[in-house]
């Protein structure tokens, strides 16, 4: 139904990929792997680097690849051409003062090389989007990390946005990257899970309140 191809989806990679089965059209997706399906969809996946504290949460990324492997898709991944806002001694958990990075060159490693720029991303060519977390959402993708609500989004990440929403097509948001669709997307319904941190369970909890700030709907879920 064309109420599922335009909804807003925030959820672990297993879940990302059940909801894009249901969403995508029967006669383009091949995630069920029916005759009737003429080609597999193709979905684009948008990373912010490589590494949880300055990119994308390899983790997330890593599992959304090998659900739409497995779901028969062709994917093609994309990183904006910017540099990072920082690098991260992810070993120390600490800034690396005297280095800086490329997001596009980063992400790379997780793509074996085999990525576009951002600026090449467009609706004629994919069937839906899909962007994974990590901490580079919020400081590559955007300004969230520092500005909060007063965030700005890279002009490419919010082009990506408002042409998937305005052409009905899934978008896929793990972890943090909701706020991306809530600061471009008004009114856009987006989840990170719970709004208490519940003991720890839901460690970011508390973007959901600036979620509300940045003008989304924040629905309480049990995946992010």
């Amino acid at each position: 139904p064309a109420a599922c191809a335009a909804a807003m989806l925030a959820v672990r990679a297993p879940s990302v990929c059940l909801a894009l089965r249901r969403a995508l059209p029967v006669g383009i997706a091949s995630f069920h792997g029916s005759a009737r399906r003429p080609r597999p969809a193709r979905v684009a996946v948008v990373l912010s680097g490589c590494g949880v504290y300055d990119g994308t949460e390899i983790h997330e990324a890593s599992a959304i690849l090998v659900h739409l492997s497995r779901g028969g898709a062709e994917v093609q991944m994309y990183a904006p051409d910017v540099p990072q806002m920082h690098v991260i001694d992810h070993s120390k958990g600490q800034p690396a003062e005297a280095e800086s990075r490329n997001v596009l060159v980063e992400s790379a490693r997780i793509a074996r090389g085999k990525i576009a720029s951002l600026t090449k991303l467009t609706t004629a060519d994919h069937d839906a989007v899909i962007f994974p977390g990590g901490f580079g959402a919020a400081k590559n993708l955007s300004t969230f990390a520092v500005d909060g609500k007063d965030c700005k989004v890279n002009r490419e990440v919010e082009r990506v946005l408002k042409d998937f929403h305005k052409a009905g097509k899934p978008i896929g948001l793990c972890c943090i990257s909701p706020v991306l669709a809530a600061k471009v997307l008004t009114g856009a319904e987006v989840t990170v899970g719970h709004e208490e941190e519940e003991g720890g369970k839901w460690p970011y909890a508390g973007t959901a309140g600036a979620i509300k700030e940045l003008g989304g709907k924040h629905c309480v879920k049990e995946v992010t």
